[in-house]
């Protein structure tokens, strides 16, 4: 019933009417999605919180603003800096902008320091002590836009400028002269804005000349490159809004990050789809004279393909919903609607563009039938060259694998458990303020603080704990503990005197693994500390700061990636059972691509940390990485084995391997390329999670494309025999073809 309905579908979208009813419906609801909704860059919001609510660091910002409000505002942090020594002139400097601030307040303003009163003494005593650089905290409104704050960044730049010269914004640190940079949460968000919207639009134009590029020199075919570009605009004039209006109403949220990463995928495996169509439909043309029915064979061959790869992918990215870190869970929904509609388009927008356009969209190397070249060739006068339906290296490749299937069984294991080997070697940092470009202003000004003054006032542990009435002398049981320089003074609760709040100032930087990892052992010392005045600390004490965040973060994501991990690889699993019939075959599909994903991971170190210089990856690549390329190897997957399937029906066991290879090896590699190309761009952006993010997906891509699809996975299905099939019907063949297939092996 299903299958007549679909085909009964298709019939209707490529016929002569129905192929422009099918275009005109989509031109119409792109049309009005995008007229009626916003579009979803105009909605990003890159501060949104990451944490769960049940976090100890998020638990014990909602105690603080409760018990220790402070009405200051969001800080931007100005950091003054001059290489030889701040003089008297620059601290004049500092005075004269706090003055005009005192009269004239930014928009988004909400408090500064007396700065402007102070004497020149007590403000040199607010300095570092090589005197080099002095800190300035203007407050913001908490509820103030990015947009807003950076008007007033602008206003405040302009300022500074007629007081000194734009030498110090613009000149490089190491030259002399005093130097100015923007920092804290107001700086880093505001010049995080600046950055992504910049690397969208360089993104978005890099995407898209990649890929046309890549497909005239695939197909040699200036239309062809062309049309799937058309479908994926489509897909995008649709997702954008519909994101647009769902981000409106605060059915979800999405940074520009998600939309970043959304537009390579969409890019990258939107124009997969459309290759699996259109490479299945020039074979066809070679042997079918009408254009109709040679895209309705095509679409019958790879239709079942495209649909369950699509929802493969579909489920998988959807899965990142159950992902208590936020940042994952905001990938959800814009990547699986992504694919969603992308798949849509592959079957019905892209066959009624191929029906209208027919065999021009090879153009210059048409496909035509044996009959027609004859047909040309008497009205030409000359002999035409016939081409053939797949290439030679197709042929040797299928050939090579079912013969020597151990050789490459042994050799495909052996380059991927080598660069598998150095997975474990990976160090992974939770520091997202390495993930920004050196020269970023905001992360220069951090770097200034962190080099020049005590590494634990840049952000120091802060305890908040209920006494329950008791006098317990918290600073001098942790001013004792080695990896801690100072322990501030307690403050009690405004609404709630039980309640203390106190800093600890660590020996080291507080945003470094080994600062991260002491949470745990100052969270056993406040417990115990607890005990002795006979406290239950369960619910009694809470660590915050941004080391406490870090350590948040860590724990999280680990266990979002044991969660998530499963739920994929279950996902994938059922699909594939359904799709194939075949326990087996599901089994080792799903190992050859976990192996290509750890192989990934490996490689990708070995260039990240060794080539680029970076001495540690961002913890949240593994995910990342794993959804995508679990995923969208699963697609390849899925479209070679299909072939092998329907050969198994009329052909012996290792025959319908080698024929499923040569069918697929070609557009597999053009994916491919494709695909790892749209990804490597995020490599070229200044933004080290999404290069890092680009590089290691990119790598597990090629991996997959030139190793495991080709060789490993066919090579195996030619070991394993009619057992690859089981349980399935391909499994239970009669009895002489299974004496066929003996005499054959």
């Amino acid at each position: 019933m299903l299958k007549n309905s679909l085909s009964l579908l298709i019939r209707a979208i490529i016929s002569r009417r129905g192929r422009w009813v099918t275009v005109g419906i989509w031109i119409v609801l792109v049309g009005i999605l995008s007229s009626t909704f916003p579009s979803v860059n105009k909605l990003a919001d890159n501060s949104a919180a990451n944490l769960p609510k049940s976090a100890m660091s998020m638990r014990a910002a909602k105690i603080v603003a409760e018990q220790f409000p402070n009405n200051n505002g969001t800080p931007l942090l100005l950091v003054w800096y001059r290489a030889e020594g701040l003089t008297d002139q620059d601290y004049q400097v500092v005075s004269k902008l706090y003055q005009h601030l005192q009269r004239t307040p930014l928009t988004e303003q909400s408090n500064i320091p007396p700065l402007s009163n102070m004497p020149l003494v007590a403000l040199k005593g607010l300095s570092s002590e090589d005197h080099t650089t002095i800190i300035t905290p203007i407050f913001m409104k908490k509820n103030a836009s990015t947009d807003d704050l950076s008007s007033d960044l602008k206003i405040l730049k302009a300022k500074l400028v007629t007081f000194q010269s734009k030498s110090i914004f613009d000149e490089d640190l190491h030259h002399k002269g005093l130097h100015v940079r923007f920092s804290g949460p107001v700086g880093i968000a505001t010049d995080a804005t600046k950055l992504f919207s910049k690397a969208d639009v360089t993104l978005l134009i890099s995407t898209v000349a990649l890929v046309l590029i890549l497909l005239i020199l695939l197909y040699r075919s200036p239309v062809l490159a062309i049309v799937p570009l058309i479908g994926v605009g489509f897909a995008y004039g649709a997702i954008s809004p519909i994101l647009g209006f769902l981000a409106k109403n605060d059915i979800i949220i999405i940074d520009s990050q998600a939309i970043s990463i959304m537009t390579v995928l969409l890019f990258g495996a939107g124009t997969d789809y459309c290759l699996f169509l259109i490479s299945k439909y020039r074979e066809v043309l070679l042997e079918e004279t009408d254009k109709y029915k040679a895209l309705q064979r095509a679409i019958h061959h790879t239709g079942g393909a495209i649909f369950i790869s699509a929802i493969t992918v579909v489920l998988s990215l959807f899965a990142l919903y159950f992902a208590d870190f936020g940042s994952y869970q905001r990938f959800a929904t814009p990547f699986s609607l992504a694919i969603l509609i992308m798949g849509i388009v592959a079957l019905t927008l892209l066959p009624a563009l191929l029906a209208i356009i027919g065999r021009v969209s090879f153009y210059p190397f048409i496909p035509r039938t044996e009959k027609m070249i004859l047909e040309l060739e008497e009205r030409k006068g000359r002999k035409l060259k016939r081409r053939e339906v797949h290439g030679r290296f197709g042929k040797v490749l299928g050939r090579w694998v079912t013969v020597r299937p151990w050789t490459v069984i042994i050799s495909s294991v052996v380059i991927l458990g080598i660069l598998a080997s150095f997975t474990p070697r990976i160090q992974y940092t939770q520091n997202l303020i390495e993930s920004f470009p050196a020269n970023m202003p905001s992360r220069e000004g951090f770097e200034i603080m962190a080099k020049h003054f005590s590494p634990g006032e840049l952000a120091p542990v802060r305890i908040i704990v209920k006494t329950d009435g008791k006098n317990i002398d918290f600073k001098q049981k942790l001013s004792n503990l080695s990896y801690v320089s100072q322990v501030s003074e307690s403050t009690k609760g405004t609404k709630n005197q039980e309640y203390l709040s106190f800093e600890i100032f660590l020996k080291y930087d507080p945003y470094e693994t080994k600062s991260v990892n002491l949470i745990p052992k100052i969270s056993k010392q406040v417990s115990a500390t607890l005990k002795e005045a006979g406290i239950n600390p369960k619910d009694h004490y809470w660590i915050g700061g941004e080391t406490s965040t870090l350590f948040d973060t860590k724990k999280v994501t680990t266990n979002d990636y044991k969660v998530i991990v499963p739920i994929v690889i279950a996902i994938i699993s059922l699909l594939l059972l359904l799709y194939l019939r075949s326990i087996v075959a599901m089994v080792y599909l799903i190992l050859t691509v976990l192996l290509s994903y750890v192989s990934a991971l490996g490689a990708g170190w070995l260039l990240i940390h060794y080539g680029l210089n970076i001495p540690a990856i961002q913890g949240l690549i593994p995910l990342y990485s794993f959804v995508f390329l679990v995923a969208l190897g699963e697609d390849y997957n899925i479209f070679m084995i299909s072939s092998i399937w329907k050969y198994k029906e009329t052909h012996p066991h290792k025959q319908a391997i080698s024929l499923g290879v040569n069918e697929t090896s070609s557009v597999i590699t053009s994916a491919g390329l494709i695909l790892a190309g749209t990804f490597a761009v995020l490599a070229t952006l200044p933004i080290q999670v999404l290069l890092q993010f680009g590089i290691v997906t990119a790598i597990g891509v090629i991996l997959d494309t030139f190793v495991v699809r080709p060789l490993l996975v066919p090579a195996i299905t030619t070991v394993l025999g009619r057992y690859a099939f089981w349980p399935g019907k391909l499994w239970r063949v009669d009895e002489g073809y299974t004496k066929m297939n003996d005499q054959e092996e």
